[in-house]
Order: structure tokens, then C-alpha cells, then sequence
């Protein structure tokens, strides 16, 4: 049922009544989530907290967590005279370590932006002259359908698709934050969509084994203000548990069918992981069954050199370690129309949000 403004209103008073009633001491909590960090700039949620709140972004926007040596062989692809290179928007102007696809696209290379995984496979039928590559990038909410489009591309008998998969899961990442001396974290706020298909239990052990509560909530403004009740409830009693704000979209089993398709195309490996290293069974790669659609495999490129920005701080931002103005780069060198580090290219990213949202209006220490 859909509140009407006045309701809206009321009901987001109502929690942020109950969160300042309820924080009693220091609490900093992990937006784990992109689309979590850019809701709760868009809609002044900071503004709304006590003081004594905190909230810092995690490592929850796949082209940000995405490391330059990905970027680098992405550019490398594009560069091969016989190859169409498929690509959601938001790579096009992530920073590799010499270029950024956008800049191969400029210059002649055949950079394709689509809006479904299935926009190449139409690519690959219309131009069986070219090998099509596809930038699988993204968490458990994209990894099925580009595993539903390699399943499709195997019934169509196309011998010249291929994706470059840097799929990664977001419940290792967590555990890797968890492990970590050095980040302080009482709560988090977990993305929606991941859970969609997961379900849980991926996220059980949050709780289980480090003691802290989680949340999975939604993206709209009282969702995320009833995610932060939620957890600062579990926080005033002691307790940790995983709880579900997002209950008309989140069931505990997840997406069955889409766990099913994942499981069949992809397995679990060790990846890396921009701010947080190599990070085990963390990422997904296409099972040695259909290694014929991997271009990582089947495609020669020469060796990739790869480089991080000199003084870009974005895995530091991604490990909620530091806020983004923080980065030399950040709001100077580093913008939106010319980013210095990924963490200001995505819609989803820290710094983007905060350059966009926050410089220089709000005071937040």
C-alpha cells in the first residue's frame, strides 16, 4: 500500500523519534550498499539522525570494487581489430591504469553500450565476423541473467560470444570487513537485491560468529530509516540477529531458480577485491563445462600491466576506513566529469554521491 506524503511524513518522524530514543552511546553503522548510499543523500537521511549516528559507506558498488588489472584487460579486448566489445554504461568512464574505455571508443575501438546482457547476444548473431565480448560485472542481482544469456548463447550454438565475468558476492566481502582490525562496524544496512536472490542465509554468520546485527533493507526512505530502528533495536538489547525490513520483495530462500542458474554456469574462486585484496570464494567464474564462453580463456591477449592512481584513496572509502573527502583527489583533480579513482565514476559510487549530494553543504563531523 502506498502512503500518501502526509503518512510518509509521520511515519518517517515516528523512526527517527524512536533512532534518537534509542542511541544511547556512539553507533557507527555500514551501509553496505550503493544504491543504500546514494537513497540516503538523496533524502537528507543524515540530517535526520542524532549526532551520536554514524554512517559509512561499504564496499557495496560493483565498478567500484572492480580492481584496474579488470579495467586494464577490458581495454585490451577493445583494442583486438576483430572484436565488439558489450558493456553496461557506467565502465565506460572508469579510470584503468593508462585509459578508460571511453577514450578507446574515441579513438575508433568498437565499444557497444547495452542495457541487458541479451542486447549482445543480439550483437553476436548480427556480426558472426566478430568475436563479442561481454562485461559480466556485478554482485548475486546481475550474475543470473548474464548466466541466463551464456545458457542462451549455448542453445543458439553462437561460437563467437564470450563473457569476461568479474562477478563477485557480497557475504565474503563482509567477512573480510569483519576480520579486519582496524574497521570498527556495530551494524549493517544490507542491499535488498543481493538478498533477492541469496536469501539469509548467506548472511547468517554476521551475526552467528561476529555478533553483530544486520538488517536487509530496502531502498526507499523509510525503508532505510526503519532498517536503522531495526538495527539500533539490536544494538539497545545485545542482540545480533539478521533481520528483514525488505520482507515484500526479500524471502528467506531467496530467488530459488536464480541461485539454480548461477550454480550451473558459474563456481565459486578466490578474486580481488579493490580496498580489500584477494578475498576467498568472494568471486564467480564459468564452470570448466562452458570455458569455451570465456574470453579470459579463449581469447590471446598480450600480458596486462596494470597500476593504481598515485594517491587514490577509494578502497579506502569502500572500507568505510576513511570518508571520501577525505582523498586528496576528492572535489580537485577528482570530479565526476574527471575522475581520478572509481569511487567517483558509478551512479553507486561513495565519492560520486558525496560530490553530488554533500560538498560543501553539510558539516559532517
Amino acid at each position: 500500500m502506498k502512503l500518501t506524503a502526509e503518512e510518509t511524513a509521520w511515519a518517517a518522524h515516528g523512526f527517527t523519534r524512536e533512532i534518537a530514543r534509542l542511541a544511547e552511546r556512539p553507533v557507527r553503522i555500514m551501509e553496505v550498499c550503493g544504491t543504500h548510499t546514494v537513497s540516503i543523500f538523496r533524502n537528507g537521511i543524515r540530517q535526520l539522525l542524532p549526532a551520536n549516528v554514524e554512517l559509512v559507506s561499504g564496499p557495496g558498488c560493483p565498478v567500484c570494487v572492480t580492481p584496474n588489472e579488470y579495467l586494464d584487460t577490458a581495454i585490451a579486448f577493445s583494442q583486438r581489430p576483430d572484436t565488439i566489445l558489450a558493456t553496461f554504461g557506467d565502465m565506460l568512464k572508469v579510470p584503468g591504469s593508462h585509459s578508460t574505455l571511453l577514450a578507446q571508443k574515441a579513438q575508433g575501438a568498437d565499444i557497444r553500450i547495452v542495457y541487458s546482457p541479451l542486447d549482445s547476444l543480439t550483437i553476436a548473431r548480427e556480426r558472426p565476423d566478430k568475436d563479442v565480448v561481454f562485461l559480466a560485472v556485478g554482485f548475486e542481482t546481475t550474475a543470473p541473467t548474464a548466466a541466463a544469456t551464456l545458457l542462451q548463447a549455448e542453445r543458439l550454438k553462437l561460437t563467437n560470444f564470450f563473457l569476461l565475468p568479474a562477478h563477485k558476492l557480497v557475504p565474503p566481502a563482509l567477512r573480510a570487513l569483519l576480520s579486519a582490525p582496524d574497521i570498527r562496524v556495530d551494524g549493517f544496512l544490507l542491499p535488498g537485491h543481493t538478498a533477492a536472490i541469496s536469501g539469509l542465509e548467506p548472511y547468517r554468520f554476521v551475526a552467528a560468529e561476529y555478533h553483530k546485527p544486520a538488517v536487509v533493507t530496502g531502498f526507499e526512505a523509510l525503508d532505510i530509516l526503519q532498517g536503522i530502528y531495526m538495527l539500533l533495536t539490536q544494538i539497545a538489547c545485545g542482540h545480533a540477529e539478521i533481520g528483514n525490513q525488505y520482507r515484500r520483495v526479500v524471502k528467506p530462500a531467496g530467488n530459488v531458480a536464480a541461485v539454480s542458474i548461477l550454480r550451473q554456469v558459474y563456481q565459486p574462486v578466490t578474486t580481488v577485491w579493490r580496498g580489500l585484496g584477494a578475498i576467498e570464494d568472494s568471486g564467480l567464474a564459468i564452470r570448466p563445462e562452458f570455458d569455451r564462453f570465456d574470453a579470459g580463456t579463449q581469447l590471446p591477449l598480450p600480458a596486462v600491466v596494470t597500476q593504481e592512481p598515485a594517491g587514490c584513496r577509494c578502497g579506502e572509502v569502500l572500507c568505510g576506513r576513511i570518508r571520501p573527502e577525505a582523498c586528496p583527489h576528492f572535489g580537485g583533480n577528482c570530479t565526476p566529469e574527471h575522475p581520478v579513482g572509481a569511487c567517483m565514476v558509478s551512479v553507486e559510487g561513495a565519492c560520486a554521491a558525496w560530490y553530488k549530494y554533500g560538498q560543501g553543504r553539510w558539516n559532517y563531523a
